[in-house]
């Protein structure tokens, strides 16, 4: 009996773990998400404003934009933790 009321406890234990730790993988993958499009956002609008000092063209600019490997390399990291978190977000 004693034995059967450990396991029981161990496996509600686990499971209420795990349950944390999902929670906790859905929140870092919201603020993650979040901080990089932010970073992704302030970047494009300092391109945009140095464009904008320099007098170019806007479609100068938007190439500037659509080239840049960092930007590049944000948009990807996005679309990983997009399929990541599923479609419910």
């Amino acid at each position: 009996m004693i034995v059967a009321i450990i396991q029981i406890k161990n496996f509600f234990s686990a499971n209420i773990i795990l349950h944390f730790k999902k929670v906790l993988d859905q929140q870092d993958l919201k603020l993650s998400k979040k901080l990089i499009s932010r970073y992704k956002k302030r970047l494009e609008k300092e391109i945009l404003d140095r464009s904008m000092k320099l007098r170019m063209p806007q479609n100068k600019f938007e190439e500037i934009i659509n080239n840049n490997d960092e930007l590049i390399n944000l948009k990807k990291a996005l679309e990983r933790l997009e399929m990541k978190s599923g479609p419910h977000e």
